[in-house]
């Protein structure tokens, strides 16, 4: 989904390396006819809400997701499906109860490079993926839902923080699988196969 943020070429390019069709796209009918959405992005909780309202993407996702179609978002996107960011006090979109905080006083911040992701339960998105292994993050924030049920990964920086969730046909991630090398990629293809060809 393009909504002015960046870091949508890099996530296309890693569905491509797969053999997937990922084309980028703001078009509100292009979203609702879509097998799958992925809302990637770095940067700001507000610019991204912005980014979306100015499109008129808010309303055709909601539709696509209460439709059961399958959706994974990636760092910012999955920041902005909690009901409110402390970044800019930010009021997102509500698809999952919970806030995102920034992480704690001590700790550098963005939280950027390469961190263990623990495995809370299992799930498709983890097949064929070791527990405690890396993938990379840039983040300054983090999400603490209201359901814990939901929570599939968790790592360490300064707090343990949620950092994987799916919850029916969403899924995301706060790190970047586009940037984790070969287990990013299967995480990638575990979603479609899962999620997509599956569901």
């Amino acid at each position: 989904m393009d909504y002015g943020a960046s870091n949508l070429r890099s996530v296309a390019k890693a569905f491509e390396r797969l053999g997937y069709d990922a084309p980028v796209s703001g078009s509100k009918e292009e979203i609702e006819r879509a097998d799958a959405l992925v809302l990637p992005g770095q940067g700001a909780a507000r610019p991204a809400m912005e980014g979306l309202r100015a499109r008129g993407l808010i309303e055709p996702m909601r539709r696509f997701i209460a439709g059961g179609g399958p959706f994974f978002g990636v760092c910012m996107g999955l920041q902005i499906l909690f009901d409110f960011s402390e970044e800019g006090d930010q009021d997102c979109l509500g698809f999952v109860p919970g806030r995102v905080r920034r992480l704690p006083p001590g700790v550098k911040a963005p939280h950027m490079g390469w961190n263990q992701v623990s495995q809370c339960r299992e799930t498709p998105l983890f097949e064929g993926i070791p527990d405690e292994s890396n993938f990379y993050f840039v983040h300054s924030y983090y999400p603490e839902p209201k359901d814990g049920d939901i929570v599939v990964g968790q790592t360490e920086y300064g707090v343990s923080f949620s950092c994987a969730i799916a919850r029916d046909n969403v899924v995301a991630t706060l790190f970047h699988p586009e940037k984790s090398g070969d287990l990013g990629l299967r995480m990638y293809r575990n979603f479609v196969e899962h999620w997509v060809k599956g569901g």
